[in-house]
Order: C-alpha cells, then sequence, then structure tokens
C-alpha cells in the first residue's frame, strides 16, 4: 500500500450531519472523491440534492435524508439508514451544530442546555446508534467517529459562554468515548478556526471585521471548508489508524478568537 492509498476509503459508508453547504457538504465530497458512499443530512432537501449530484458525479452513491437533526431521534435514525440502504456504516462525522454568541446575561439555563443539546446530545445521539452496526462491518476497514467542535472550546472570548462551553463539552466526549471505544472504533475531533461558511457571510460584507479577522489570524486568511474536509479525511481514513482521542488543530494558527463581538463591559 502506497502512502497516498492511506488516504483512500473505497467502498465505505460514512454519515455526514449538517451536510447541506459549508463542512458538511465538503467533508461529504471529500469522502465521495476518496472512495466512500455518503448519507448526508440536513434541514434543506434541495441544498442536500445539490451536494448529492457532486457526490454522483465522483462516482459514488448518495443518500439524501432531510431532517431536523436538533431531534435525537432523528439524527440517531441516519445510522440505521446509511445500513439499511448503504449495507454497511464505517465513519461518522458529526458536523451539525452551532449556537449564535450572546451576552453573559442574555444566556439563560435554556439557552445554555439548547446549545449544549445541539452540538453534543445530538453527536452522542447519533453516535451511539451508529457503534452496532459499525462494528457488523469488515474488521480490516477503518471505523472512525469524527466530531466538528471548534477553537473556542479551548480559547476563551467574551460572548461565547454558550457555544464555547458546548464545544469544550463536544471535545472531552470525543476523548472519553475513545477511551470506550477503543481498539475497534477510533474517535477524534478537530477544533475548527474561522471558515468561510454562512456563518461568516455578515462578517464578509463588513470590511473592517473581515480585515480583523484575517490579520488576527497568523497565517493571514479566513480557512476554507475543504481545509477541515482534508482533515477529516485523514482522521477517517488509515492515514489516521494510529490516532484516536486527539483533538486536531485547524484553525490558522489562532490562540484567541479572531474578531471583537464589540460586548460593552457590564
Amino acid at each position: 500500500m502506497s502512502i497516498l492509498d492511506r488516504f483512500t476509503v473505497t467502498d465505505q459508508v460514512a454519515v455526514v450531519t449538517g451536510a447541506g453547504r459549508g463542512i458538511g457538504a465538503a467533508t461529504a465530497l471529500a469522502l465521495a472523491e476518496a472512495g466512500a458512499d455518503v448519507v448526508i443530512s440536513s434541514r434543506t432537501a434541495a441544498q442536500l440534492e445539490q451536494v448529492a449530484e457532486r457526490v454522483r458525479a465522483a462516482g459514488r452513491r448518495a443518500l439524501v435524508v432531510p431532517a431536523d437533526l436538533s431531534d435525537a431521534d432523528a439524527v440517531a435514525g441516519l445510522a440505521q439508514a446509511a445500513y439499511d440502504e448503504l449495507g454497511r456504516l464505517d465513519t461518522v462525522v458529526n458536523n451539525v451544530g452551532g449556537t449564535i454568541p450572546n451576552a453573559f446575561l442574555d444566556t439563560d439555563v435554556a439557552y445554555l442546555e439548547e446549545a449544549f443539546h445541539f452540538n453534543v446530545s445530538t453527536a452522542h445521539a447519533l453516535s451511539r446508534a451508529a457503534v452496532p452496526l459499525m462494528l457488523k462491518g469488515p474488521d480490516d476497514a477503518p471505523k472512525s467517529i469524527v466530531t466538528i467542535s471548534s477553537m473556542m472550546g479551548r480559547a476563551s472570548g467574551r460572548g461565547f459562554l454558550a457555544y464555547g462551553t458546548a464545544k469544550a463539552a463536544l471535545a472531552h466526549w470525543s476523548r472519553l468515548a475513545a477511551a470506550d471505544l477503543a481498539p475497534r472504533i477510533r474517535v477524534n475531533g478537530i477544533f475548527v478556526g474561522s471558515v468561510m461558511t454562512s456563518a461568516l457571510e455578515l462578517v464578509a460584507g463588513v470590511p473592517e471585521m473581515w480585515q480583523q479577522l484575517e490579520s488576527r489570524t497568523p497565517l493571514g486568511r479566513v480557512g476554507e471548508a475543504e481545509d477541515v474536509a482534508a482533515a477529516v479525511l485523514y482522521l477517517s481514513s488509515r492515514a489516521g489508524q494510529y490516532v484516536t482521542g486527539k483533538m486536531l488543530e485547524v484553525d490558522g494558527g489562532i490562540q484567541e478568537p479572531n474578531l471583537d463581538l464589540g460586548l460593552p463591559d457590564l
């Protein structure tokens, strides 16, 4: 096997959540180009169909499952759908998540719990449903769960209490799940920095804010969804077969938030 062969996932099956656009869409396409069939899910069917067309153009199968991924039962059902329709399940990419920044006194308990549910509980629901099905597959195929966290899960910044707390929890969930599932299934995550997705569309329209993002990033640019997708492929393939319980930082080198939200002192 050549070193490049280690980055292939030929004939494997992956589930990618939040796959209608951004990091999820780029990840689904990257896995397809590396040889996998994919189950893709998000709220918007039209967006998923566009991604599915690109997957099929790469010669792989795509199963489109529109769903409200804040519903734990709906997200868990993706695992069985993959197994029933595509015959196996090898990789789970827990990409769905996110929480709008909020001032401390505007972050009530319900807001904090909602952030935890959307970013952590959904990942657990899908992974828990997936594990028994993943174990039915060939022992020689990589079995991997990848979570998409955020650099705000390892740094502090004003306005990110709910989001950062949830993403930190997701990162530690990944480490703990890796211990529980070793050696059969590897679990890793990615601390993502500023990446050009729909979440940054507002910032992209304000030159001063965009300049701040770039200037405060050591690599001098905002990331692309494909930067994260490449990392997911590494962690999902044999290239990453000796890596588990780790968080890979794909963030342009930032060590602190690179955008000041302008929230005032109390």
